[in-house]
């Protein structure tokens, strides 16, 4: 178990910043999700962390003790990468001892060491394969298993999960989630799967162009994200934003729409005027069953596409020159081409500042 502070770290690559005063500390035995589009600086960060990049400034310190310059040996790391790095010439059995073999640890506690780890991760019956005889769940197991077997300090996860198939992808997160949590060993896990990263992680942060945007619980970077880029990163499908100007009664206004904010949404938007770009998720709007009601906010347009999900529709409505999506449980029925009026849930609009792209939250906290 380990706690992690990272300060003021950057990174340069010439005259291109990678990584811009990026700031954490960790609790013990914490997980922590690394979330960004391709290129935000989330592997580069998580290689500083390990000690496979060198950092330009700033310090990485692991329970008290600076190791900004030390080698990844002397951090006491483990890292699972994506494409899993196992010896293809040696058994499970050999790629897990093998790190314990350098370590100068005798035979009999190799042994044991390898064989309890392997019980835990449900690998035992796979210890005389090779890796070209497994699945990529069951090399993925190994990958980990060689991570853990010497109980470092500190887990580093890069996209673990991105080769498996959809199902082998949720089963292993899961996976992962209750073997670190078992172990207590604080563990950071990059991914540019939003799902995984709520899933997944005590807290996240989510990075844009080598800048950490936001670093808070799943919850509330979904309940309340900071920017626009953070609202409509996180969520799945993404939330839907509409340019909008504001009325004297508070509506948050525009063709064919006008939306009712609520709680500190509202109590922030008391004190502005103007344009005002309002954010709400597909899953909190729903087709209105009888009409609109006066106090109640209100989206209409036409039907451009259906989207089946079993027990849910997703659905995208034209509206004046936005596309708006909608998932709601299935009931009524929809069809391309018809009219329809969508209702949102009381306090589910968001509010950014058009020119910053800051919440109106975040702006007045």
């Amino acid at each position: 178990m380990s706690i992690i502070s990272i300060q003021e770290l950057n990174k340069s690559f010439g005259a291109f910043s990678a990584v811009e005063d990026f700031n954490l500390v960790t609790e013990d035995g914490e997980f922590v999700v690394l979330v960004g589009p391709s290129g935000c600086g989330k592997t580069t960060t998580m290689r500083m962390i390990a000690g496979l990049e060198g950092a330009t400034s700033g310090a990485i310190l692991m329970d008290g003790q600076d190791v900004t310059d030390q080698t990844p040996s002397e951090r006491d790391v483990a890292m699972v990468f994506q494409n899993y790095a196992l010896y293809p010439h040696l058994t499970v059995y050999e790629n897990m001892a093998f790190c314990l073999k350098v370590r100068k640890w005798s035979k009999d506690q190799i042994d044991a060491q390898v064989r309890r780890t392997a019980k835990a991760l449900d690998i035992e019956a796979l210890l005389d394969r090779k890796p070209a005889a497994l699945s990529g769940g069951q090399r993925q197991r190994v990958a980990l298993g060689r991570a853990i077997v010497r109980e470092p300090k500190v887990f580093l996860m890069d996209e673990p999960l991105s080769n498996l198939d959809a199902k082998l992808r949720i089963e292993m997160r899961a996976e992962i989630v209750k073997l670190c949590r078992r172990l207590k060993i604080t563990t950071f896990y990059v991914t540019h799967d939003q799902l995984e990263a709520l899933t997944m992680g005590h807290r996240i942060v989510v990075m844009r162009n080598g800048v950490a945007q936001q670093i808070d619980t799943p919850q509330k970077i979904y309940d309340t994200p900071i920017n626009r880029f953070v609202a409509g990163f996180i969520g799945s499908p993404p939330m839907n934003f509409l340019d909008t100007t504001m009325e004297g009664s508070g509506a948050l206004s525009g063709p064919a729409f006008s939306l009712q904010p609520g709680g500190e949404v509202q109590q922030a938007l008391a004190s502005r005027s103007g344009a005002i770009v309002a954010g709400i998720r597909p899953e909190h709007l729903q087709p209105s069953p009888a009409g609109v009601r006066s106090d109640t906010g209100f989206i209409r347009g036409r039907i451009e596409l259906i989207e089946p999900m079993g027990s849910q529709v997703l659905i995208q409505v034209a509206v004046n020159q936005s596309l708006v999506s909608a998932q709601f449980e299935r009931g009524p029925e929809v069809a391309v081409g018809n009219e329809i009026t969508l209702i949102h849930r009381p306090n589910s609009i968001h509010a950014f500042d058009p020119v910053s792209e800051r919440s109106v939250i975040a702006a007045v906290s």
